[in-house]
């Protein structure tokens, strides 16, 4: 909303109120900013994730419409524009070369339209680009002497310039038009254009005045590597593909390049497309190094022929998998690669059961289809049990809210179709292939033995590896309260351990970023060619450093929804390959350091974020209804944050001291003169930026260009605001007769959120500090020094999506357990074995937080969240087989004991197959290890192994504990059941007994 003149009090008064009122009954709206400024004002509505943007325009809208009529006659029509809030474009292109300059900003201008007409492109922002502008500069002296005021130089222009449809003349001969030709067509129509005839001869504008073809002052300057530019920032619609709108951006650049002048040179960077293009090329390594790791230990297990026929399942599954998501209008992105490297170990494993069972039952002599049918009824029940508590696991995180949500979506839809198509895959699919080619793997003797003693032969007769595990349960099952007691004393010294040695907690991992941005700020009255200079200083420290691809500098102002006030450039920096440079933090470290004592700037280097954008690590914002309490506020939280320190790129938001010269005009003796304020006006405009007096369309350009007349720039100064003369009755009359100039302080940006005023302090932390720590040291600090009791304090940004995401995921294991529990009360309806399963999730925890600290990191909110339902839902699968095993064989009438050395001995082999396939697929994402087999390249580190690190953690070290437990723990409680069980009935009997002699 703009609105000439208007005050930031104004505006917030006039403008954003009426519209607040309007807006904020739009469905689905998640918070409402508002900013007022000089001139104009804007309100941003923030629609919660996944909304449907056509339905929130066209509500917007319908209220807007309403609330104009509460906003000044005077006020410009309120614009809606879509906004994307990314701090890094996704292209920059840029346009260079020894031509005119006005010939480089026409032809960025022409490329602009081009790509803003691609469906998605949100908008292209030119930097360095300035508007066309006839200058007409009037002498003052001139002026005086012919005794022209300037009054009369703006009305003559804008009664010379203007289209007069004069109609026509109908007579008996016909019907002829008539028009007045009126329109300026050049600068040498006005300065031809008479001013007034004194003694006989015509003044005109060329004996006062010089006109040329000018810009009109910059707003904004661009470099790229240190060289000037004009530079075109586009930026992509939001849920759109990156790579393919990029793709298009060059497609069309790279026409318009074709037909430039000779001499102007067109160049990309900060490309987006690139760095995810090598993101995906990575993970598509990791996917295929996952396979052939499984397929590996399958092979080495079950031989040729059944590692074929589990191997089927991969494929089959990923296709089945990769079709639903076409289907459903979603793309292949790193997260959906992801859940395929962990859907690998996972969805092989009914296939493996199936195989393992057919494949032992072929060594006992049974024909292969015999085995297969045999292996796909008996096992069936097992496996749709676990891979229906697996889905359910994962079910919850469908529901996911807000930002996160929407970024991690991908992972429980592609897991979810992967392991339902992996069902069909284990039990239709092999069962039949398997009765075609199924062959019993190569075993010696030694192993035919293992397994008919296993069956039905001497239990404790096994030996190897099998017969060690036996020997070992055999002792277990003889002591279960023994075993139960050292699981208990387990967690209890793990919790203990991890509160002490445990690194903490973070929201998201950091990951190695691909780009970053250096944020200039000072205050003070700069003008453009000041904030030029002090930013050429830091962009001349940053080229002397090393590990950069391009550096793109802009200066000016900028404004943006994550930038502060006082922000006068910003250096965007895109790195060069990972493999050949420091790390970025170490990097951004040396700017910091080599700047921090530049008198007047304050530095602030920010890394391009890994995941959600969340803006700053911490975000604190102050809201009251009483604007005069946050200042005091700011500077309370300031000094807590100084006291409690280790934070870097401390900034506020208070407004940013400057002064303004205020005219004021003393109405009463202006009056005595016949002067007005309008008048004063239009006079102190020819000092700053020049009175508007009409357009003209020239050819060379398909806008209007304004024509603006003000004074030589040795006359734009504060001493000629004094000396201004205006007409009045009494003649030229010099304005300082009733006219005051003043200093005045300015009032800087107001912010709103929610229909209250807020201020906001922001904070980056150090590399190794978490940002969760700093933030319960504010909070208690906070606590122990309170503020004023009508100043509200929330923490925004990664604190709040921190809180929302740990109690979404909260509440989603807790459903999933849930969902757990039902399956396993359906299937083995006994609710002593439903919780004997379930504490397999909770031990599996357990190995979650040994992970952590072995491989020293902090617990991931997002990604370690995600690994523990995701355990929830692996862990529990090898139990079920175990207890189907038990109550089979406990059916035949084997007493417990017997039964729980049997089943382990049996089970022993799936389980670990399934186990180590789950780990194997994704140890190379938690080493950090990136295999890419064609080009024969081994890397540690890659940036796309560091976003799934955590999760890889917590999943691999947490299925190998729960499984360790499993084949010791699960059976041993399985006979404590059956000796509890046996108890309770022999007590129950011993009081009915004395109940019937009574």
């Amino acid at each position: 909303m703009r609105h000439d003149g208007i005050s930031p009090e104004d505006a917030e008064r006039l403008l954003i109120r009426p519209m607040e009122q309007e807006l904020r009954s739009v469905e689905g709206l998640k918070e409402m900013r508002a900013t007022a400024e000089e001139g104009y004002a804007t309100v941003v509505l923030e629609f919660e994730a996944g909304f449907d943007i056509e339905k929130a325009k066209r509500d917007v809208r319908e209220q807007m419409d309403i609330a104009k009529a509460d906003l000044p006659g005077e006020t410009e029509e309120p614009e809606l524009h879509e906004v994307n809030v990314a701090l890094f474009p996704i292209l920059v292109v840029t346009l260079s070369g020894d031509v005119d300059q006005r010939l480089l900003i026409r032809l960025a201008r022409d490329l602009q339209d081009k790509i803003e007409g691609l469906s998605g492109v949100l908008e292209v922002d030119i930097a360095g680009d300035r508007e066309d502008l006839a200058e007409i500069v009037v002498d003052p002296r001139a002026l005086d002497s012919y005794g022209i005021s300037q009054d009369e130089l703006v009305q003559l222009v804008g009664r010379n310039n203007q289209l007069v449809p004069a109609g026509a003349l109908d007579s008996e001969a016909g019907r002829v038009s008539v028009k007045v030709p009126g329109l300026i067509q050049s600068i040498d129509d006005i300065l031809d254009m008479p001013i007034k005839a004194i003694d006989g001869r015509v003044v005109t504008f060329r004996d006062v005045a010089v006109g040329q073809r000018s810009f009109k002052d910059p707003e904004s300057l661009a470099r790229v590597d240190g060289k000037p530019a004009i530079a075109l920032e586009v930026t992509k619609r939001i849920g759109v593909n990156i790579i393919d709108t990029i793709n298009e951006v060059r497609a069309v650049a790279d026409a318009e390049a074709a037909l430039f002048p000779e001499g102007v040179k067109i160049s990309y960077s900060q490309d987006k497309s690139q760095q995810i293009e090598l993101m995906l090329s990575d993970l598509s390594s990791n996917v295929a190094s996952a396979i052939i790791l499984v397929m590996i230990v399958v092979l080495a297990a079950l031989g040729l022929r059944s590692s074929i026929l589990v191997g089927i399942a991969i494929p089959g599954s990923f296709l089945t998998g990769i079709l639903v998501l076409h289907a459903m209008g979603l793309t292949v992105n790193i997260v959906v690669l992801f859940s395929l490297i962990l859907a690998v170990g996972m969805l092989v494993d009914g296939a493996i059961v199936v195989s393992e069972y057919a494949d032992r039952r072929m060594l006992e002599g049974v024909h292969r289809i015999q085995a297969y049918r045999e292996a796909s009824t008996r096992m069936a029940w097992p496996i749709i049990s676990s891979t229906a508590t697996t889905l359910a696991a994962f079910l919850p995180l469908l529901f996911w809210p807000g930002i996160v949500g929407e970024f991690m979506k991908f992972l429980p839809i592609t897991l979810i179709v992967t392991l339902s198509a992996s069902l069909a895959m284990a039990l239709i699919f092999l069962p039949v292939l398997g009765s075609i080619i199924g062959k019993p793997a190569k075993s010696s003797g030694r192993v035919v033995e293992m397994l008919r003693a296993a069956e039905d032969g001497d239990i404790r007769s096994v030996g190897g590896p099998a017969g060690l595990y036996v020997r070992t349960l055999d002792k277990a099952v003889r002591y279960p309260w023994v075993v139960v007691a050292i699981a208990l004393v387990t967690a209890v010294v793990t919790l203990q351990a991890y509160g002490m040695f445990g690194r903490g907690v973070e929201f998201f991992p950091s990951v190695e970023p691909d780009n970053a941005q250096v944020q200039v700020r000072a205050r003070g009255n700069m003008s453009i060619s000041e904030k030029e200079t002090l930013v050429r200083e830091v962009e001349a420290e940053v080229l002397k450093l090393d590990g950069f691809k391009t550096v793109y500098t802009r200066t000016g102002t900028i404004r943006g929804e994550d930038l502060p006030e006082d922000v006068i450039g910003i250096i965007n920096l895109e790195f060069a390959d990972w493999r050949t440079r420091p790390h970025a933090s170490e990097i951004l470290e040396t700017i910091r350091q080599r700047l921090k004592h530049h008198p007047g700037l304050v530095i602030e280097a920010r890394e391009e974020e890994a995941g959600p954008p969340v803006g700053k690590a911490i975000q604190i914002e102050l809201a009251s209804r009483f604007p005069e309490t946050l200042p005091g506020a700011v500077d309370h939280v300031l000094a807590g944050m100084h006291q409690i320190g280790g934070m870097i790129d401390i900034a506020d938001s208070r407004p940013v001291p400057g002064i303004e010269w205020e005219m004021v005009v003393d109405r009463a003796q202006a009056s005595r003169f016949g002067a007005d304020v309008l008048g004063v006006g239009n006079a102190v405009r020819f000092v700053t930026q020049g009175v508007n007096v009409g357009t003209y369309r020239p050819d060379d350009t398909d806008d209007e260009v304004e024509i603006r007349v003000r004074f030589p720039e040795i006359d734009r100064t504060g001493d000629r605001l004094d000396q201004l003369r205006i007409q009045t009755a009494m003649g030229q009359t010099p304005i300082s007769n009733f006219v005051e100039r003043r200093a005045a302080p300015t009032q800087g940006i107001i912010n709103r959120t929610d229909a209250r005023r807020v201020m906001t302090v922001d904070a980056e932390v150090p590399d190794g500090v978490l940002a969760d720590n700093k933030v319960r040291e504010i909070r208690a600090w906070l606590a122990a020094n309170p503020l004023d009791p009508r100043v509200e304090v929330k923490f925004k940004g990664q604190d709040e999506e921190q809180r929302k995401a740990q109690e979404f995921l909260s509440r989603a294991f807790g459903i999933a357990l849930f969902l757990i529990a039902i399956i396993l009360v359906t299937q083995f309806n006994s609710f002593y074995q439903t919780a004997l399963i379930l504490s397999a999730i909770v031990f599996s925890s357990l190995g979650v937080l040994i992970g952590m600290m072995a491989t020293a990191q902090p617990f991931g909110i997002v990604m370690g969240g995600i690994g523990l339902i995701a355990l929830a839902g692996i862990v529990v699968n090898n139990n079920i087989v175990l207890i189907d095993t038990y109550n089979e064989i406990r059916g035949k009438g084997v007493d417990a004991v017997e039964a729980a050395l049997r089943t382990g001995a049996q089970r022993l082999r799936p389980v670990m197959l399934t186990t180590v396939t789950t780990m194997l697929g994704l140890v190379p994402m938690m080493l950090s290890i990136n295999v890419d087999i064609p080009n024969r390249v081994i890397a540690i580190g890659a940036p796309s192994t560091q976003w799934w690190t955590q999760l890889s953690t917590a999943i691999v070290y947490g299925l190998g504990f729960a499984t360790l437990l499993t084949l010791i723990l699960t059976p041993s409680m399985l006979v404590l059941g059956d000796r509890v069980g046996r108890w309770v009935r022999r007590v129950a009997g011993r009081l009915s007994r004395r109940k019937a002699d009574a």
